[in-house]
């Protein structure tokens, strides 16, 4: 039934919206996981960014692809929490920080197991719109001992203007999503935090909205 939940949300909320109402610039699509166990890791200004990532997946695939989402705010309010679990099937995630490594990633992992795509933001939390915030080492750490787990990343620009931390009011902008190349593998954490913030700012001059900003 959450399938099928899913699949109508997105088929008649998400891709109109994604695909026709915002205008996206769309380069690398081909580079998306078709299958899991693997990861997106997204640049994060909006609580759009992951709407329209998901929207990107054919309607047939929508029930793996799953965003990592903080249960402290996505499962606050009982209306909130149905459409998290119903529409989206977030991966819950507690950002309390008073969960051990075991229990933090507990439900990644399982997810992980299960061959599902994780849509993950590094930085944490949302940042100033059209800005990188810094870089966490949470995504290094769930990597640790599964070398399978292809790592893609994603960088967005123009859906915080769309609708912006704190704003209820969608305004449509145009918008661009870039998709890179899966990064290669790495045993240290810096050295991969530099990598996915190289990367990151590899892909940025293909926004065209960011380049009609300067």
């Amino acid at each position: 039934m959450d399938r099928l939940i899913k699949i109508v949300f997105f088929a008649l909320i998400i891709k109109p919206l994604a695909l026709v109402v915002l205008g996206i610039n769309l380069r690398g699509r081909e580079k998306l996981p078709r299958t899991g166990p693997a990861i997106i890791a997204a640049n994060h200004n909006s609580h759009l960014d992951a709407l329209v990532l998901m929207g990107l997946f054919p309607l047939s695939q929508l029930h793996k692809v799953r965003p990592v989402a903080a249960a402290d705010y996505f499962l606050s309010k009982r209306w909130l929490a149905w459409v998290s679990l119903h529409c989206l099937n977030i991966v819950p995630f507690d950002r309390s920080g008073h969960a051990d490594k075991g229990q933090l990633f507990g439900a990644c992992h399982q997810a992980l197991d299960q061959g599902d795509i994780l849509i993950l933001f590094p930085e944490g939390s949302r940042g100033s719109p059209e800005k990188v915030s810094k870089i966490k080492k949470g995504l290094f750490y769930l990597l640790q001992g599964r070398p399978e787990v292809k790592v893609t990343p994603v960088v967005m620009y123009g859906l915080g203007r769309a609708l912006p931390r704190g704003e209820a009011l969608f305004v449509p902008f145009n918008c661009d999503v870039i998709v890179g190349d899966p990064l290669p593998a790495t045993d240290n954490s810096s050295d991969f935090i530099d990598l996915l913030g190289q990367r990151f700012e590899e892909l940025f001059p293909y926004c065209l909205t960011r380049q009609n900003q300067e």
